[in-house]
């Protein structure tokens, strides 16, 4: 079929330029004039046509305003011209519209309708795989302890860790932490004591204890201890590749 003229395919349905229109049936009467006219015969606005800027220019040379009518409409506009060039138009439009209703044109695009949901939902599927990826370090952790508002040693931090697949044991987890600025490293009181950084994050506090020795002297002891808050901090941070040698 000869495209006497070129049809838009939006969102499914078939339009038409109406200013191809009127090119096409040869209208004396100026665009800006004639399209207005022709809407006044019961036409909607965003049911049987809608406007947009077109990429030709007017004399001004500003972009200048089209629309595009449904095939229906064109139809109409064709028998209100009752001139040669419309009743040419209306035919071709009556045919564009039976080639388009043949059951195979109906089936075709159900399955392009089909296709389009099928990535769609194929791209959901990838977001959601890809957030549940996000999530595993927390789920892993959730499967191995449930964290409380009861702190731990960092002997029992390095068996969670364990249970986790991360193979390491209490003195290179000492380590690690006072490489990695938790704990101090300069000998001394302080060693092996929180840092500033880790009470700030409270991850890590100190318990304080009392001894009493043979000769019946108290002496006060400080013990480093991971908070609830440090056991998920730590070990997401080992699950998501911190390194721990």
């Amino acid at each position: 079929m000869n495209q006497l003229i070129p049809i838009n395919y939006d969102n499914d349905r078939q339009t038409v330029s109406a200013r191809m229109l009127h090119e096409f049936l040869e209208v004396e009467t100026r665009y800006n004039d004639w399209f207005p006219r022709m809407a006044e015969y019961g036409f909607n606005e965003g049911t049987d046509f809608y406007s947009l800027l077109s990429k030709t220019s007017d004399a001004g040379g500003r972009p200048s305003t089209d629309h595009q009518l449904t095939i229906d409409m064109a139809k109409e506009l064709c028998m209100i011209q009752r001139t040669e060039k419309g009743k040419q138009a209306r035919q071709y439009f009556i045919e564009l519209e039976r080639q388009w209703n043949t059951p195979e044109a109906v089936m075709a695009r159900a399955i392009k309708m089909a296709d389009r949901k099928i990535l769609s939902l194929e791209s959901t599927v990838f977001q959601l795989e890809s957030r549940v990826e996000e999530m595993k370090p927390k789920e892993l952790f959730a499967d191995s302890v449930t964290a409380s508002s009861t702190s731990i040693l960092v002997a029992d931090l390095s068996k969670i860790l364990k249970k986790n697949g991360v193979e390491i044991g209490e003195i290179r987890l000492w380590k690690w932490l006072r490489d990695n600025e938790y704990a101090i490293k300069e000998k001394g009181r302080s060693y092996n004591m929180p840092t500033q950084k880790s009470m700030e994050l409270k991850v890590m506090e100190i318990k304080e204890g009392t001894n009493i020795d043979s000769q019946g002297n108290s002496h006060i002891t400080k013990t480093t201890l991971i908070t609830g808050k440090g056991q998920i901090y730590f070990v997401n941070k080992f699950l998501q590749g911190a390194s721990h040698a």
